[in-house]
């Protein structure tokens, strides 16, 4: 078996048996890609079946002097799964990574907007902008409902339920929730639907998407990355802010006004509560009005 024909299988499994997204499954192809190349660099004809714990050692050694210790760990990973599958076919008997030590990593705390921040970043969209109110609706959507950047340009149109209100929304492995619409969400929703977009020209593939470019296709994530970093310049936001940040303030909002951890959860789509208790993170003015309002012994008398 040659590294394409082990490469093409294993993405294959990927999609079939495990469901997982296009954009995880070419993170995994990128991962087993940077490998061959470093074999093509070496000179090294080693196979997929042939590969020797060396050889991926030197990798991983050679590659860590250029790449932060997340990315190390996610590609040691992407690896260890790609042997794993040829194991678990019956093509190879052991794995290369079994003895390679994952970079030990402190939990990264995401950047959050206030509300403040959240309400300046929405008022600086022009709505009389031609893509204005769409513009308007991609962010209210993001902070009303926590979407990822993916979920909301794979946003269908048959997805969006007015009348009660909700979002049912397709995440990663395909799986499926309900989310609710927010106030915001669905006034910007309507105004862009009703009032905007039925005067573009839509190319027939993207019917069904909810948010398009000018050309009538789908958006991009890149486009929505765009578009937060220029409000964000705009209005001189010094921190990282991208779609994501919208759903960590999403999530840490929600949290800081009393919600549970098994609500926000459900509501962010992961798969384990480990996932949501990033979001424990309160910042030292809220932890301390919380002792102030609720400890015993809050004041002296």
């Amino acid at each position: 078996m040659n590294w394409d024909q082990a490469c093409s299988d294993f993405q294959m499994y990927l999609k079939i048996e495990r469901g997982l997204s296009e954009n995880s499954i070419q993170s995994y192809h990128l991962d087993i890609q940077s490998f061959r190349n470093f074999l093509v660099q070496v000179q090294s004809e080693e196979g997929p079946l042939e590969c020797s714990k060396e050889s991926v050692q030197r990798f991983i050694y050679e590659t860590a002097k250029v790449m932060s210790p997340h990315t190390q760990a996610r590609r040691i990973a992407g690896l260890r799964s790609f042997f794993d599958y040829l194991i678990f076919e019956s093509y190879r008997k052991t794995n290369p990574t079994d003895l390679i030590e994952t970079p030990k990593l402190g939990r990264k705390l995401p950047d959050v907007l206030n509300t403040n921040e959240i309400d300046l970043l929405m008022n600086a969209i022009d709505l009389g902008h031609p893509q204005g109110h769409r513009n308007r609706a991609i962010l209210e959507t993001l902070y009303g409902s926590g979407l990822r950047v993916s979920e909301l340009t794979e946003l269908s149109l048959s997805n969006l339920f007015f009348d009660e209100e909700m979002i049912r929304v397709t995440g990663k492995g395909n799986k499926q929730r309900l989310v609710p619409m927010g106030k915001f969400s669905k006034k910007y929703l309507e105004v862009y639907l009703k009032e905007v977009r039925p005067l573009q020209k839509i190319n027939h593939k993207y019917q069904d998407y909810v948010f398009l470019n000018r050309n009538g296709a789908a958006l991009t994530r890149q486009m929505i990355f765009s578009l937060i970093q220029s409000l964000a310049k705009h209005i001189q936001i010094k921190k990282r802010v991208g779609p994501h940040t919208f759903r960590h303030s999403f999530a840490t909002h929600l949290l800081e006004n009393g919600a549970d951890l098994r609500t926000i959860q459900v509501l962010m789509g992961h798969e384990s509560i480990t996932t949501t208790e990033v979001y424990t993170h309160l910042d030292s003015q809220h932890l301390k009005k919380v002792i102030e309002k609720y400890h015993p012994r809050k004041s002296i008398l």
